[in-house]
């Protein structure tokens, strides 16, 4: 478990930097340059990925059952995915889309839907301490993006096309996890 925390320490925590003291990020920045701290950000944050995912292996070979999941959530956590999923891809876009003009920050509500989702579906220790910290990180960004004035990007006329795509490939991952991805990615079966 401690290399499952070390590494979501490390992720979550430079994930954070702008939200809890983004002077350091800005002072990094004009020391070391703008390209060596994205590749220090980037080096920390592969890191903790690779930890967390790592020591959630782990963790899951001795799993400590918190609650046994309520018989809806297995279909529930799968509609909330449907919705993550497509959100996710739509963040991707350099162009605005509609979806990420009516949400602001797409990314951040498809992690909020994939941490309820995965909440309520696995019941472990780790899978609920996994899916709170993100639910809580996802949210403490979110009051810091309201308190952000909208950029030019978030401003910019959203292209129609790029939705119906987002949508799209969206769904076809989601489809592409449910019905093999998932499975052979994580080890846990969903159909």
């Amino acid at each position: 478990m401690s290399i499952f925390l070390v590494g979501l320490v490390l992720f979550v925590g430079i994930h954070s930097i702008y939200i809890l003291a983004p002077g350091i990020r800005e002072a990094a920045i004009a020391r070391v340059g703008y390209n060596p701290w994205r590749g220090i950000y980037s080096l920390v944050a592969l890191t903790g990925l690779i930890l967390t995912i790592y020591g959630y292996g782990l963790a899951r070979q001795d799993p400590v059952l918190l609650f046994e999941p309520p018989s809806w959530a297995r279909v529930f956590s799968f509609v909330l995915m449907a919705v993550a999923l497509p959100l996710l891809v739509a963040s991707f876009f350099p162009v605005p889309t509609r979806i990420g003009r009516f949400v602001r920050h797409p990314m951040l509500m498809s992690v909020t839907l994939w941490s309820v989702a995965h909440a309520l579906a696995i019941g472990t220790l780790a899978g609920v301490l996994l899916s709170a910290v993100f639910f809580i990180w996802t949210l403490a960004a979110r009051f810091s993006l309201i308190a952000r004035p909208m950029t030019a990007a978030t401003t910019a006329t959203p292209e129609p096309l790029n939705d119906w795509i987002a949508v799209a490939v969206g769904l076809a991952v989601w489809a592409a996890l449910m019905f093999l991805l998932h499975d052979w990615l994580i080890g846990m079966p969903l159909l």
